[in-house]
């Protein structure tokens, strides 16, 4: 993990709500100097923390109507790589999943129709040591965000131990 001061968790949080921030404003809100915001942001870019910005599109409004998460068994490890390697070629393919459990990869799609999610599961099917895939069909999302929980660190306590949910929950309670 990143070594990251409340001020990198600031900025994070900042631009996580808005990536087309202005960097002048971020510099106001966590009380630091334009070319001291730059720096902060440049050194997050290099170390991957910050990994892009990206625009949301709205799929329901470009047509890509359906949904779907994909559990696919792939037989043993021989065709791994050329799964995850085929999958990831995928465009309908927005995230790919090894995971524990019954099937081997977890595959959120988005398609236009459920013809074309019907054509996905026959070319996935197709690939080299697939043998079964099992498709749940979204019907609604109350919440889809790629927003993640960045917290300023916690320092040992007074005591000496790690810090605790309690003293987490604290920290975010005073949280800026």
């Amino acid at each position: 993990m990143d070594s990251l001061d409340a001020t990198d968790a600031h900025i994070l949080r900042l631009l996580q709500a808005d990536g087309r921030l202005k960097r002048k404003d971020v510099a106001d809100a966590v009380g630091l100097s334009l070319p001291s915001v730059s720096e902060r942001m440049r050194k997050l870019e290099e170390r991957g923390v910050i990994a892009g910005y990206h625009a949301v599109v709205d799929a329901k409004r470009v047509g890509v109507d359906v949904a779907a998460f994909v559990r696919v068994s792939v037989d043993g490890s021989a065709h791994y790589a050329a799964f995850v390697e085929a999958a990831v070629a995928m465009p309908e393919v927005q995230e790919l999943h090894a995971i524990t459990g019954e099937g081997s990869h977890l595959l959120k799609v988005r398609v236009r129709n459920t013809s074309a999610l019907e054509a996905l599961l026959g070319a996935l099917q197709r690939l080299p040591g697939v043998h079964g895939t099992q498709t749940s069909i979204v019907l609604s999302t109350p919440k889809e965000t790629r927003t993640l929980p960045v917290e300023r660190p916690l320092a040992a306590t007074a005591e000496g131990r790690p810090p605790t949910a309690d003293d987490r929950q604290r920290s975010t309670d005073d949280r800026p």
